[in-house]
């Protein structure tokens, strides 16, 4: 836990995470949870990168076989990453959609969802209660959001004791999408944030977190931004999904009203990503 004088608020440093992500977490808690088994038949998951990694790191500590299907666009940095880890990767999908279904094809394998397993929301969940160690008297958390993996963790973790936050790009809504429509719907996406633009949310995700977070979007200019106040004023060299939320507080779209705590999600980004955003090109 770090805090920023200039921004008002306590950071989450997720990206020193293991794997560089608040990922870890869930991934940890799923493998862990596995029957002996399901164990030997291995387990199937789908990412665009930061899940991809924690999954094959998780599953290599507890010795379990992985498979990750990922698609032709996704990141180089988290493909390599995720083979580091031992995984086999499967990159024959035009997009996200067409992998999902290849990876529920996979029935033999335990699927490990990102944003959609209790195992995994709960692990998650984690990351709120050292918030809630560190900074006791918190009034308000604001995270990132994707499919609604982490904010849903982190709702179920403070049971109300504090208010969350849930920040999404302009170009990725599933999650708002989610919630106005009462389930989860296919969106387009099309962001520097990688990590937080599934095509859909997760339907448990949604369940607990409707009525109980506040929604707010950032637009790609100000996840930029953020991205770049972190690198220039915190030191922390996060990735575009890792600074939404900073983005957020910064672009005055967040009510610091009280003590609030932002979570930088992940760190994970292209070398020639980071140093074009950090030079404004």
């Amino acid at each position: 836990m770090l805090t920023s004088a200039t921004l008002g608020a306590h950071l989450k440093a997720e990206l020193f995470q293991k794997t560089g992500s608040f990922k870890a977490r869930g991934a940890l808690n799923r493998i862990a949870a596995l029957t002996p088994d399901e164990r030997r038949r291995g387990v199937v998951t789908w990412s665009a990168g930061n899940h991809a990694q924690a999954v094959a790191w998780a599953a290599a500590q507890e010795g379990v076989d992985c498979l990750v299907v990922m698609w032709e666009t996704a990141s180089p940095l988290k493909v390599e990453a995720t083979r580091g880890y031992g995984a086999t990767v499967d990159l024959s999908s035009p997009d996200p959609s067409v992998a999902y279904e290849r990876a529920r094809s996979e029935t033999d394998r335990i699927f490990v969802h990102p944003h959609d397993d209790p195992w995994v929301i709960a692990g998650h969940g984690t990351l709120a209660l050292e918030i809630l160690e560190d900074v006791p008297n918190v009034d308000t958390v604001v995270v990132g959001v994707g499919g609604g993996g982490l904010v849903s963790g982190v709702v179920t973790a403070l049971e109300g004791r504090a208010r969350v936050v849930a920040v999404e790009p302009e170009q990725a809504q599933a999650f708002r999408a989610g919630l106005e429509a009462g389930h989860s719907v296919p969106v387009e996406t099309n962001t520097i944030a990688d990590g937080l633009a599934p095509p859909f949310a997760g339907e448990l995700a949604l369940q607990i977190c409707r009525g109980n977070v506040d929604s707010v979007l950032v637009s790609e200019a100000e996840i930029a931004d953020g991205m770049r106040f972190l690198y220039t004023r915190a030191k922390l060299a996060c990735e575009p999904a890792g600074a939404a939320a900073t983005a957020a507080v910064l672009a005055g779209k967040v009510d610091l009203a009280g003590t609030t705590t932002v979570v930088v999600s992940g760190g994970n980004v292209l070398p020639q990503q980071a140093a074009a955003i950090l030079a404004e090109r």
